[in-house]
């Protein structure tokens, strides 16, 4: 989640509509500056008993970011207390409970994005091994409650965890006991960005099953595949889910925008504070009616930070957000943004994928989302036919895609090679969640804490 620093005092005041379309506009690229963003967070855990380690404790994750500086990381703080490092690989920012996250710079391929997530999983590894830590890539906490796991202190997060109970019955294991795969895109124009919406939105349950990895809770299995991907179905109906919308004639900046006035606020941040202004309007805001602020006009920060609270499948800022992957292994962090450059970047490949996913209804894309995180690759994708049989052909698309971008390392290797752990993963037939269970029911023996010695970066 993102981080803010300043309170945006000299930052214009929203006058108008436009203000609001502007912030989607503003993203819009020619195709030779399109950017890949690549984010992905990772369980952090004491090697001696695997207790999440609070922000305090000695050798904690306080330590772990002041360790981390030697890196040339320069530390972010929240009043007293450092809450995340910038440096030219992006920002290192931490999760409710102290997943550490990596938001990485844009870069221009996908070569450069896995020596970026290389250079900073070393450098963690370093620093944990230093202070008896480890970090675990899963898309759910295997074995913790949520009463055994800490609270970072960001101010926004206290807000949130104090609101989530009152909208679902799962949002805060989504805040305390997920992590994520992410990557963020770019587009050329409103029309590029819709069609990229639509494409991506239709897909993200392929890219769910094809990264499911969160198949235990509290030391047993919990039944799905990706637990983390079912959480989000009972989190926050008003800011989650698969935006119908998106797929009407007409969708543009204006639609969205609409949406996320209607997504209820979550905080509004002044003078190094975040005021809580959970389940407020922003179109009051707009009115200058918002009770914890009367009289006073949101900013365009504001907006920024208000469309960071809207958590769809996949999500719109002045970019594109790729959600629906669950956290995994090192290999893993890679493919991910291979999946989608290869799908979205070469106007071939998008629309050969719009033409997989341009007959489904509505319907037909909701069920898909409802069932993915439980069945996998065998979630229904309308008559007859499984997310196996859409899997093959995606990665396909994507290979060609990647290929017609011509990126080389200095190798002379294009960008396909990324997509090896996907291929593994259709050419099986088994996701890593399937592979986690086998593992569990057969050598483990039943002990889910062997997890920590195999699935460990």
């Amino acid at each position: 989640m993102s981080t803010r620093t300043d309170s945006g005092e000299h930052d214009p005041i929203i006058e108008s509509r436009d203000q609001l379309i502007a912030a989607f506009a503003k993203g819009e690229k020619p195709k030779d500056r399109w950017r890949i963003g690549t984010e992905h967070e990772k369980f952090v855990y004491s090697r001696k008993d695997h207790h999440a380690p609070s922000y305090e404790e000695k050798g904690g994750i306080h330590t772990l970011l002041i360790g981390l500086t030697r890196y040339g990381w320069n530390p972010v703080f929240e009043g007293e207390n450092i809450i995340a490092l910038s440096g030219a690989d992006g920002t290192i920012s931490l999760e409710p409970a102290g997943q550490l996250e990596l938001s990485g710079a844009p870069l221009d391929n996908l070569h450069q994005t896995c020596a970026e997530t290389g250079r900073h999983l070393e450098q963690v590894k370093y620093v944990g091994d230093m202070l008896g830590l480890g970090f675990l890539g899963l898309g759910m906490w295997p074995d913790k409650t949520r009463a055994e796991l800490p609270i970072m202190p960001k101010g926004r997060y206290e807000i949130m965890l104090r609101h989530m109970p009152r909208v679902g019955s799962l949002g805060l294991d989504m805040m305390l006991r997920t992590c994520t795969i992410q990557t963020n895109l770019d587009y050329g124009s409103e029309a590029d960005m819709a069609q990229k919406f639509r494409v991506s939105l239709a897909l993200q349950p392929l890219a769910t099953a094809l990264f499911a990895n969160s198949p235990f809770t509290e030391g047993k299995p919990n039944g799905f595949l990706s637990y983390r991907s079912h959480i989000w179905s009972d989190t926050d109906p008003k800011r989650t889910g698969m935006l119908p919308f998106v797929f009407e004639d007409g969708f543009g900046y204006e639609r969205y925008a609409d949406y996320a006035l209607d997504v209820p606020m979550y905080f509004v941040f002044r003078d190094g504070k975040y005021i809580d202004a959970s389940g407020l309007s922003f179109r009051d805001f707009l009115d200058g009616k918002l009770s914890v602020l009367p009289g006073e006009k949101p900013t365009e920060k504001d907006w920024e930070d208000h469309l960071s609270t809207a958590f769809p499948e996949v999500r719109l800022k002045s970019f594109l957000e790729m959600r629906g992957a669950d956290g995994g292994p090192w290999g893993r962090i890679c493919a991910l943004p291979a999946l989608w450059v290869g799908l979205l970047y070469d106007q071939g490949a998008l629309d050969a994928a719009w033409d997989l996913v341009k007959d489904w209804s509505m319907e037909d894309r909701q069920v898909l989302r409802d069932s993915v995180p439980r069945l996998g690759l065998d979630a229904p994708v309308g008559k007859g036919r499984t997310l196996r049989d859409i899997a093959r052909p995606a990665l396909d698309i994507a290979r060609s895609g990647l290929a017609a971008r011509g990126r080389l390392n200095a190798a002379g290797d294009n960008e396909t090679g990324y997509l090896s752990a996907l291929e593994d993963v259709v050419s099986s037939g088994k996701t890593h969640a399937e592979r986690l269970l086998d593992r569990y029911h057969g050598e483990w023996g039943g002990d889910v804490s062997k997890v920590y010695a195999e699935e460990s970066f």
